[in-house]
């Protein structure tokens, strides 16, 4: 599970960006095309948190949708999966735009 990796080096870039301060809260943006399961991010986050400066902060994971460009009609199109179709002309020449992204966005830390 690849998903644990990712919720530790989550907690290492806000305890990085904490100061030493506890951590109260994160944001996280998962894109929908990331491949990684954001129910197994919040599942991995408690028992990775244990013993940090993060354990007990609320984390609020926002998904962030597929999004891309048709190189054919130049038209911006939804994306489920990263070999999706345009929606306008159908045409597969789509370059991502959105949706492939995963960061901390906020964190807030204790006074």
């Amino acid at each position: 599970m690849h998903e644990m990796s990712i919720t530790q080096g989550i907690i290492d870039i806000c305890e990085q960006h904490a100061g030493g301060r506890r951590v109260i809260a994160l944001d996280v943006e998962i894109g929908e095309l990331s491949g990684v399961v954001p129910g197994a991010i919040e599942f991995c986050f408690e028992a990775c948190s244990q013993g940090t400066l993060l354990e007990g902060a609320r984390l609020t994971i926002i998904s962030v949708p597929g999004q891309g460009r048709c190189q054919d009609c130049g038209g911006d199109t939804p994306l489920a999966s990263i070999y999706g179709a345009c929606a306008r002309c159908g045409g597969y020449r789509v370059r991502i735009t959105a949706g492939e992204e995963m960061r901390v966005r906020e964190i807030e830390v204790e006074e």
